[in-house]
């Protein structure tokens, strides 16, 4: 997500406020990644991590591995493109957790070849976070896989369906590996969730039919890029505005909705056509607003929205509805709320079952559940559904840009791809698209634009 992961518009603060000390950091980082052999940690003993992508996500994720319990965590090294993106984030984490940030100059290492350098200072057992955008993180898996390295990768996963079949590729491999692989799907940690979506698969709601889930707030804006700066930085230091680098927001943020929303229905969607448009110059390469109608199989339907404007209806939030009712799986982001009516129009007097109390918080949990599977040399490996979580992302995506009806083998199987030599890209590669004479990147255009 962007700098903590704060909303623009209403500045509510989602996953990375990161425990009430970190600064706002940018949110992106761009690496290569490569580890040593892996082998399971001996119980109490220091699991070392190495963070690469120091901004707010990554900053933020640290601080919740050292939540957990079960033997010590250490941070041992960091990886960034830009150093002081790196230096911000161990200041604040070294503030913040003096005895457990291990990480002296020599493991601090800045640049495209950083993340090689960081998992080369890991022993087996250890834990290599990658939380920079999308664009890297299928190269960086596959290399940390390869290495036999344990894995926490922040969402999203993958820009295009060529990049979406690397990570799955990759998947397979830390499967054949026994790798303990968390993913930043946190909800699925979610206990209010679980609940309500265990109660869903019952038979509370009967057959599901349909499903809604919608995060519309304000904008994510892209400022014009001051002429001394090179264009590809400008793009790194501006994920969210450019889908190359991040996917877009509505993959990159709304796919956390469209996973919980699978989960609910217990099957990943067909097909999907969409529409959105652009009302404002400021979103970089994509849209500021996106409706996908995605199908599954059963011919049943999930909607999702994605509005990013100003002066609008906000609220972030997911709803199921079944043949004998209805449920709340998200009413908002702070607490999730779930509850169960027993018809369609959500009044207090329909109310037949809520979660409440306060949920716990998931983004510990997360972490607690693949340290431990670690300790205790326990299978847990969620790649490959964030792989096809991804997927399901891309068909909305595609549908609505390219203005076609997508399919879920199109989307998978697509040779559209936003860069052709991702592995060795440098400062001095062009930037993947450019601006026009005002300044201003085009939008997309639904009929002519071509991503599968």
């Amino acid at each position: 997500m962007s700098a903590l992961d704060t909303d623009a518009s209403t500045g509510s603060r989602s996953r990375r406020d990161f425990l009430r000390f970190s600064g706002h950091l940018a949110a992106t980082s761009a690496l290569v990644g490569m580890a040593l052999p892996r082998c399971h940690a001996a119980e109490n003993s220091t699991i070392k991590l190495a963070l690469v992508g120091c901004g707010g996500r990554g900053t933020g994720a640290v601080a919740d591995a050292f939540s957990t319990t079960g033997g010590p965590v250490k941070l041992y090294a960091m990886a960034d493109l830009f150093e002081q993106r790196l230096k911000g984030s161990f200041n604040n984490l070294k503030k913040g957790f003096p005895d457990k940030v291990n990480v002296p100059p020599e493991r601090q290492f800045v640049g495209f070849d950083a993340c090689k350098k960081a998992i080369d200072c890991l022993e087996p057992g250890d834990v290599v976070l990658l939380t920079t955008h999308a664009a890297f993180r299928p190269l960086q898996f596959e290399y940390a896989v390869k290495k036999g390295v344990n894995v926490f990768a922040e969402k999203s996963f993958a820009t295009d369906a060529p990049a979406v079949r690397r990570w799955l590729k990759a998947a397979e491999a830390s499967e054949r590996k026994n790798l303990k692989v968390g993913v930043g799907f946190m909800w699925r940690h979610s206990a209010a969730r679980q609940e309500i979506i265990r109660r869903i698969h019952d038979g509370a709601i009967g057959d599901v039919h349909t499903l809604r889930i919608y995060r519309v707030h304000g904008p994510v804006h892209c400022p014009r890029r001051p002429k001394n700066v090179n264009e590809l930085v400008f793009q790194l230091r501006h994920p969210n505005s450019f889908t190359w680098v991040s996917s877009g927001f509505f993959i990159d943020w709304h796919c956390h909705n469209i996973d919980v929303a699978c989960w609910a229905k217990g099957a990943w969607p067909v097909s999907a056509q969409g529409f959105g448009g652009r009302c404002y110059k400021e979103a970089g390469s994509q849209f500021d607003h996106y409706t996908v109608e995605y199908t599954f199989a059963d011919g049943t339907k999930l909607f999702a929205f994605s509005r990013h404007m100003n002066g609008c209806w906000n609220t972030y939030s997911d709803y199921a509805h079944g043949s004998k009712g209805s449920a709340v799986i998200m009413a908002t982001l702070g607490q999730p709320k779930p509850k169960i009516y027993k018809g369609h129009d959500m009044v207090p007097e329909n109310l037949v079952w809520e979660f409440g109390r306060a949920d716990p918080n998931p983004y510990h949990a997360e972490w607690q559940v693949l340290l431990d599977s670690i300790r205790q040399d326990k299978p847990h490996n969620e790649a490959r559904r964030a792989g096809e979580a991804d997927v399901a992302a891309l068909m909305g995506r595609m549908a609505t840009h390219t203005g076609q009806y997508i399919t879920w083998d199109q989307a998978l199987n697509s040779d559209f791809q936003f860069v052709k030599d991702i592995d060795n890209m440098t400062f001095e590669t062009p930037a993947p698209i450019h601006e026009g004479p005002d300044g201003i990147y085009p939008a997309p255009q639904p009929g002519i634009t071509k991503e599968c």
